[in-house]
């Protein structure tokens, strides 16, 4: 009787024994697995922002009278590590302000584009190309305006952003998007000039949007 009892006890604590281990065993590898599967996901979303901002030849392009537009379209380019080139007329502007001001309403009433003194390098080989101006009457400055003509933008997508004195971007999207009808223009970055650095979080927010990461 006794060992009757006693074996039904060891037996007891063999199937208990052998109950936790499988399912402890069952648990942890569960738990393994799920943090494999975690990590994954995480270096897929990785891999695909990667992928995302890689895949996509990036030019930053921009004309600058005061430098301030020079100022945020060189922190564009450090955040996205696209290539930078900077726009110039043939004729160069005056320096004094006042000429200058003058000159770029007329040449912005009259839709003027001055011949530009280089082309950007093989043009045709950038998918997406940030052009940066200061705005000028409302709209964009004629140099910007002739780059945006360049048949190598055809089918290309631009990202526009500009600097202004404190009236805004006027109709700068609009009038980009009726120079380049046949690319894709995207929401423009609208800051206000200045002689220190743009925040970075609001430049961040618009590149997200334009499908580009740090």
């Amino acid at each position: 009787m006794k060992r009757k009892i006693l074996f039904s006890i060891i037996a007891i604590v063999v199937l208990a024994v052998g109950t936790w281990y499988v399912f402890g065993v069952q648990t942890s590898s569960m738990v393994k697995t799920d943090k494999a599967q975690s990590s994954q996901k995480m270096q897929k979303s990785e891999q695909k922002g990667e992928a995302l901002q890689g895949s996509k030849k990036a030019l930053v392009v921009y004309f600058s009278y005061t430098g301030h537009t020079r100022l945020l379209a060189e922190q564009i380019q450090k955040m996205t590590g696209a290539d930078l080139f900077e726009l110039q007329p043939m004729e160069a502007y005056s320096k004094d302000y006042k000429t200058v001001e003058q000159q770029g309403k007329k040449e912005v009433n009259e839709g003027y584009q001055p011949e530009l003194k280089v082309q950007v390098p093989n043009l045709a080989s950038y998918d997406v190309s940030f052009v940066g101006t200061p705005i000028w009457w409302y709209s964009v400055s004629p140099v910007t305006a002739s780059f945006l003509s360049d048949p190598a933008l055809i089918g290309k997508t631009i990202v526009p952003f500009c600097t202004h004195g404190g009236y805004g971007a006027g109709h700068s999207l609009e009038d980009m998007k009726k120079i380049a009808t046949k690319s894709t223009v995207l929401d423009e970055l609208v800051l206000e000039g200045n002689d220190k650095e743009y925040d970075k979080g609001t430049i961040l927010t618009w590149l997200h949007k334009a499908g580009f990461s740090e």
